[in-house]
């Protein structure tokens, strides 16, 4: 990279991180808690809407993983899960009513937050419908992942995500709160990915799976980015760029290898698409709060007027790590 380049990409970080401290004015204290952080603890940060329905089992599968505490901002939530996350001791919440597209889709918020709580610790920004796995999560709690990491002195872990589905459709079995939805959305697409790099930021940038084929069959070049980079060893001088689609430093977006071998990399099992996702999709796309206008909500409102089913006969159904990582679609790297 020319050193204008680098010059330039030094001022958009200063930008982002500005940016953030200043919608630190937007986020009201529910319940702090972060003095009970201690420092070797991993940390979640996420944003979230009308996401009760979730929130049990999204908190229980990353505590068992070993979180040690988690840091969420509730953008005007209605349903209880703001008063849930509140009575739960190793959250801590804060509010805000403010524009979740104007804080950049929540990124401004999350980017002052780890700045403030996450410096010197992994921190792993999801959402409430993204699970993470990795190699040997079953047998390995987080904590080896990110001991290794350490050792190897690897700053960055990427997962793709990937989209999960029921077979039948989308509404036919009804989600119940606190609930395993890998139980219900346990189907993906094993091919049907298109990747390139973005030369500015060096990330990969990811597309394809049943939302590209359902929703975008026509313009494919418009379905939503699948890559993400949620875990890293978070330093104060960081920024998100674009959701956990890339960061600045830039050196952190080279979380796979450009000499042809393979670095250890995990998935986010996406669980979008459960009973509620019609609702919920209707509901975004009146609010246009996301990106490009709602693109992504009108593609699905109008796709899910003829309640269709993702499932087709090159579906696979999930397993576990293993049979990803057979499908190449993680890697266990040089890990073992």
């Amino acid at each position: 990279m020319k050193a204008w380049q680098a010059y330039r990409l030094r001022l958009h970080r200063r930008r982002w991180r500005l940016r953030a401290l200043r919608k630190r004015r937007e986020l009201t204290t529910v319940v702090d808690r972060t003095r009970a952080i201690r420092p070797a603890d991993i940390l979640v940060f996420t944003t979230l809407r009308n996401e009760n329905m979730r929130l049990p089992h999204f908190l229980d599968y990353y505590r068992r993983m070993g979180v040690g505490h988690f840091l969420m901002v509730d953008n005007g939530s209605n349903d209880g899960g703001a008063e849930y996350l509140a009575a739960q001791e190793d959250v801590s919440l804060w509010r805000s009513d403010a524009s979740y597209k104007r804080a950049r889709f929540g990124v401004d918020w999350l980017n002052w937050l780890a700045r403030r709580h996450g410096h010197g610790h992994w921190c792993l920004t999801v959402d409430p419908d993204e699970l993470l796995v990795y190699p040997f999560c079953d047998t390995r709690p987080l904590k080896a992942l990110t001991d290794w990491l350490d050792a190897s002195s690897i700053r960055s872990f990427g997962a793709m995500l990937l989209d999960l589905y029921p077979k039948g459709t989308i509404g036919a079995q009804p989600y119940e709160r606190g609930g395993d939805p890998l139980e219900i959305a346990c189907w993906f697409d094993p091919g049907n990915y298109s990747l390139s790099r973005n030369e500015t930021f060096g990330n990969l940038w990811i597309q394809g799976g049943p939302r590209a084929r359902m929703f975008f069959a026509q313009e494919p070049w418009r379905a939503p980015a699948l890559n993400k980079i949620p875990l890293v060893k978070w330093d104060r001088r960081y920024a998100y760029v674009s959701s956990t689609h890339m960061l600045l430093p830039r050196g952190l977006n080279l979380v796979y290898d450009e000499w042809g071998g393979e670095k250890t990399s995990g998935l986010l099992l996406h669980t979008k698409f459960l009973d509620g996702f019609g609702a919920k999709a209707r509901e975004e796309l009146q609010r246009r709060q996301h990106y490009a206008a709602s693109a992504e909500y009108k593609a699905y409102a109008a796709g899910l007027e003829a309640d269709p089913e993702l499932w087709c006969r090159w579906s696979e159904k999930y397993i576990n790590w293993r049979q990803l990582e057979e499908l190449g679609l993680m890697s266990r790297g040089n890990w073992t």
